[in-house]
């Protein structure tokens, strides 16, 4: 198969190719990451810039998996091309699965997305985009896709912040379940993170009332 454009993005493209089509063995399909250039920025900058963050993503990919963070297998880093190519996870996306499971299921789920951050927070990691589109259910485990926006930060702000978007990305996209399910993210962010977990869910609380009016029902999320 010629490659297929699944995704165009602000920052990059995703195509869905054959293995054996890049590499001339193998079977299965990937996922080429394609950085496009920006025509705002001086040529070399922009290069460097594309090149530079190419190679960080493939980088966090690996550590995300060493910490125990389901995260696609990374095949090629191409630096010159800006070209990522990944494993191609099959499974359905999050943001359809939750919509459609009972309330014990959905509790497992989201107390097992809770871990997963949890574990990629431990590692000095923070995502950067936690949504329910960027996640993939498999036999029961979440996948994080799409690092394009992360890095080693493990400031309480960023940890914060990143709780934070998991949140306001659950009240736009499944506002009905949106409580139930971020009380059991923290249940199981608590449960993998160990000491300290109260003060980023804190920080996190905090951030999201910063430059704007909460309603005091709306405050008792844990």
């Amino acid at each position: 198969m010629s490659p297929l454009l699944i995704k165009k993005g602000a920052e990059a493209n995703l195509y869905l190719q054959e293995f054996r089509e890049l590499f001339g063995y193998g079977e299965g399909k990937v996922v080429v990451k394609e950085r496009i250039p920006k025509p705002y920025r001086v040529e070399e900058i922009d290069r460097r810039l594309r090149s530079s963050r190419t190679a960080l993503e493939a980088r966090l990919l690996s550590e995300a998996k060493e910490a125990g963070v389901h995260t696609p297998a990374v095949f090629l880093v191409d630096r010159k091309e800006m070209k990522l190519v990944m494993e191609f996870v099959e499974g359905e996306r999050l943001k359809e699965a939750l919509a459609r499971m009972k309330k014990e299921e959905r509790r497992k789920v989201c107390t097992e997305l809770g871990r997963t951050i949890a574990r990629l927070h431990r590692a000095g990691i923070v995502h950067g985009d936690l949504t329910t589109s960027n996640m993939i259910l498999r036999e029961g485990k979440i996948y994080l896709l799409d690092f394009g926006l992360s890095e080693h930060n493990s400031s309480l702000e960023a940890r914060g912040v990143d709780l934070h978007l998991c949140r306001r990305a659950l009240e736009s996209t499944h506002f009905r379940i949106a409580r139930e399910c971020y009380r059991y993210v923290l249940e199981g962010y608590r449960r993998e993170y160990g000491g300290g977990a109260e003060e980023i869910i804190k920080r996190a609380e905090e951030i999201s009332k910063r430059g704007r009016y909460i309603p005091k029902e709306e405050r008792a999320w844990r």
